[in-house]
């Protein structure tokens, strides 16, 4: 079986395209987000914000643009990865909005569209441009490069609110952490596809692990080791985890061993120990989480996470509203690290489970994608990519909820912060392609002894 053939369903097999579902999902996403929005202005200002209609429209521009990209140039793809990223980046704008009106000096949801517009024209550029998802693979020790690069540019600007993992030129500023998890996420699927035997049956075996040879391990081992160490310097300890985790699961599905996740586990919660003891900064922040009421038993009045925990007590099942909750008193990240306090004041439980819900089946679809395909790098690249999205929800989510230490890190789509948005279409695009990739039909066989031209070709 050729490579251009490996990852498709048998031929003969027609295969539904559902391009005209994923349209009728994208006009649901685009009202849900309208409606979103005309509630935020009829509870602040009694009335429909008058540029509602121009809003509803540049979503659904951009939302009809991106689905004519994938129905000309990946018409297999799963049609639920579009219609489920838009929904999330109309709510995110919708919620930015909604903070704006009680922070007037401080407009923010402008440049959040700015920024998913350009987002959503990248998207275009990887779905149209990007034929094969597996020619990333050639370009696993530049994307590596390149990734490290990226981590190590902050260090030479000043820290933000602890931290060294913005870039500031001007007014412009972004992460470079951001994009650098993509590229990572590329090496490992690259660098332990090609290596997936020799990490999975050589070396030595100590209880239910088999330790490749260093020979093998070493190289992607020392490229994590780096990675975490710069941002440990830049005190991003939540892109560290992030980038442990991915390691790890992409470690465990390349070689199938489990033991490598209690590895992982122990592993993590050593290092989290260590930060978290000697790290001040860390450390205030796990203090804070032991007891997130203590500033106001000291009478210095309620932390951010304390308020971000009144605000969730406060949407109890049904929530507030939108527009009728007060979680612009958590203070200068309501619009980025605590967005999803305001979700949960305003939108309650039943709200806050539908968007985990489609977080959760984002992730799923992911997974499926990758699941179905044969080639060892796209499967580890649409996992690695799927558990980008669920480690960062995992983060975020608990340690606004109080589950575990705060850190600093954008939710998927609905945060602050042009990079993330960015970076969140880009991963959506790859994941179309691999989807298309795995659900696209194999070109029917000919007659015995003669090779089909598509595998002629691709030999």
């Amino acid at each position: 079986m050729t490579a251009t053939t490996a990852d498709a369903p048998p031929p003969g097999l027609r295969v539904p395209k559902r391009r005209g579902v994923e349209l009728s999902l994208l006009v649901c996403a685009v009202l849900i987000s309208v409606y979103g929005y005309a509630e935020v202005g009829l509870a602040g200002t009694g009335a429909v914000p008058p540029d509602a209609v121009r809003y509803g429209a540049g979503l659904g521009l951009l939302a009809l643009v991106a689905h004519l990209a994938v129905r000309f140039r990946a018409p297999y793809a799963d049609p639920l990865m579009l219609p489920i990223a838009v929904l999330l980046n109309g709510l995110g704008l919708v919620l930015i909005y909604r903070l704006d009106l009680e922070t007037p000096r401080d407009p923010a949801a402008p440049t959040q569209l700015i920024w998913s517009t350009l987002g959503v024209a990248l998207f275009i550029a990887v779905v149209v441009l990007l034929r094969d998802h597996r020619v990333l693979q050639r370009y696993a020790y530049l994307s590596m490069a390149t990734a490290l690069v990226l981590m190590l540019l902050p260090i030479f600007f000043p820290a933000v609110n602890g931290a060294r993992i913005w870039i500031r030129i001007g007014g412009l500023s972004f992460q470079p952490g951001e994009f650098a998890k993509i590229l990572l996420a590329v090496f490992f699927a690259a660098y332990l596809a090609a290596n997936r035997n020799a990490l999975a049956y050589t070396g030595r075996r100590i209880w239910r692990l088999q330790l490749p040879t260093g020979r093998v391990l070493g190289p992607i081992v020392a490229i994590w080791v780096l990675s975490v160490g710069v941002l440990i310097l830049e005190r991003d300890l939540g892109t560290s985890l992030l980038f442990f985790g991915l390691f790890v699961i992409t470690l465990y599905v390349a070689t199938g061993r489990t033991g490598w996740i209690a590895v992982g586990l122990l592993l993590a919660a050593v290092g989290a120990f260590a930060v978290g003891s000697l790290e001040p900064h860390v450390h205030s922040r796990v203090e804070d989480w032991l007891n997130p009421f203590a500033s106001i038993e000291a009478g210095e009045g309620p932390s951010q996470l304390a308020q971000s925990l009144f605000a969730f007590a406060a949407g109890g099942m049904l929530g507030t509203g939108l527009g009728s909750g007060h979680s612009v008193l958590i203070g200068f990240a309501a619009k980025s690290d605590f967005i999803l306090a305001t979700a949960g004041e305003e939108l309650g439980l039943v709200g806050l489970t539908a968007l985990f819900l489609l977080y959760a089946l984002l992730v799923a679809r992911g997974y499926r994608s990758g699941l179905a395909l044969r080639d060892p790098f796209g499967r580890l690249l649409a996992t690695g990519l799927a558990s980008i999205v669920a480690l960062q929800v995992f983060v975020i989510a608990g340690g606004v909820m109080g589950l575990i230490p705060l850190t600093g890190m954008a939710m998927p789509f609905l945060a602050q912060g042009g990079s993330s948005v960015v970076t969140n279409w880009v991963m959506v695009a790859l994941l179309i392609r691999v989807s298309d990739s795995a659900r696209a039909p194999r070109p029917e066989p000919v007659e015995a002894g003669i090779v089909a031209p598509v595998a002629e070709e691709a030999k």
